[in-house]
């Protein structure tokens, strides 16, 4: 298993780069010597962009690769669903890093590089397990499932289109890194675009002009106390962290000339969506949070700034109260680890539980890894840590399905 991850990391599958295809194609291979039914496709990306579920986007891309590998038991048992997604984030400024990020190092126990826990960790865990379960020489009364998808780091593409293939189950567990809790809620995300005008003019007579950056000073304060308001209260699944629900500014772009007042600034972020919440109403709470902003404004009053919703549009999703399944995984975590069942929490990100909680599949995220460690330089996974995961998907997968 530490071999295949260091293989699985040396390929560079940023989303929607060639080596994300490259990498499904790999991951198909190993499949087959599981001896599973292997369904590798190109997905059709004009249909599903056409459907009104789309997830959005942000990466560019050509192409999308879907791949289910599943067992061949067909008996009167359940269908569960393993599912992990292959495409990772860029690494960033790389003078940060030690070494490239896409050559794995190993100190210890510690496997070190992009996509370590965020989560070619648990995609090999997944593998393990089955391979776990293939070597026994189990008879499974039901089948089991792995989803390898990409561009969930951008909206969820390829787990939208692996659902709308037909590819289900009666329930799903996601290899997310969760630390060894249970994350059986997950709060959404909507990116979102902000243009603010201003009025260009030399910059020697800039009280001539209206700098598009002073004008979205107003909206920036006006986005603070909407995060405020929209935190109080939180879901006790969410309680534990400080802002549950965070709005962040993650772009701004103002002005082509240093001598020029700049007559335009875009204001790229993300907004927090709150479990259970339609998505429609939290776009239309900043909406109308800037529009009272603009209003109360002298400037932006005539001229209001214009907001769009560009990008990944992640709604919420969570595992229903008291479902077996979270029970079952946390059983299975406490007796591979002697300890107490897993905790539950719910995650403050967005992610593709969403997708097959909203198609009806209960799921939650059990998977190696620290989150916080995910998209940075420090990004790593201790493999006895994956051990353990896979572990225990080897115990909850046979109790899930039932095995002779």
């Amino acid at each position: 298993m530490a071999r295949l991850l260091l293989d699985l990391l040396a390929v560079p599958s940023v989303t929607g780069s060639d080596a994300e295809s490259e990498l499904q194609h790999v991951l198909a291979g190993q499949l087959e010597l599981l001896d599973l039914d292997v369904d590798l496709w190109s997905m059709d990306l004009p249909d599903l962009r056409a459907q009104s579920a789309f997830p959005g986007g942000e990466a560019p891309r050509t192409e999308a690769w879907g791949l289910v590998g599943g067992t061949r038991t067909r008996g009167d048992g359940p269908s569960l669903i393993l599912q992990g997604h292959v495409d990772v984030v860029p690494p960033g400024d790389l003078a940060r890093w030690e070494g490239d990020p896409f050559k794995p190092r190993v100190t210890g126990d510690v496997v070190h590089g992009r996509g370590a826990c965020d989560m070619k960790a648990g995609v090999v865990a997944i593998l393990g397990a089955l391979a776990a379960i293939r070597a026994a020489d189990v008879t499974l009364r039901g089948r089991v499932s792995a989803h390898f998808v990409v561009s969930e780091e951008d909206g969820g593409l390829g787990a939208f289109g692996t659902l709308q293939r037909g590819h289900t189950g009666d329930a799903c567990i996601i290899t997310e890194p969760t630390g060894g809790a249970l994350m059986v809620a997950n709060a959404g995300a909507l990116t979102f675009r902000i243009e603010v005008p201003g009025q260009a003019t030399h910059g020697s007579t800039r009280y001539a002009g209206v700098s598009a950056i002073d004008a979205y000073l107003p909206i920036h304060h006006a986005l603070a106390r909407l995060e405020a308001r929209r935190n109080d209260n939180a879901d006790p699944l969410m309680s534990e962290y400080l802002v549950p629900y965070p709005l962040s500014v993650g772009v701004l772009r103002a002005g082509d000339w240093a001598s020029s007042v700049p007559d335009v600034l875009v204001a790229e972020g993300r907004l927090g969506v709150q479990l259970g919440e339609d998505p429609a109403q939290a776009r239309a709470e900043l909406e109308m949070c800037v529009a009272e902003a603009c209003s109360a404004d002298p400037w932006l009053r005539s001229r209001p700034a214009v907001v769009t919703w560009p990008g990944g549009q992640f709604a919420s999703g969570r595992l229903t109260a008291g479902h077996p399944l979270a029970a079952l995984v946390g059983a299975a975590h406490a007796d591979v680890t002697g300890g107490a069942s897993a905790v539950q929490r719910g995650a403050p990100y967005g992610s593709d539980l969403r997708l097959y909680s909203g198609a009806g599949i209960p799921t939650l995220q059990y998977g190696p890894g620290d989150v916080r460690l995910a998209h940075g330089p420090q990004e790593q996974v201790r493999m006895s840590e994956v051990l353990t995961v896979t572990r225990a998907l080897v115990l909850a997968t046979l109790r899930a399905v039932g095995a002779e």
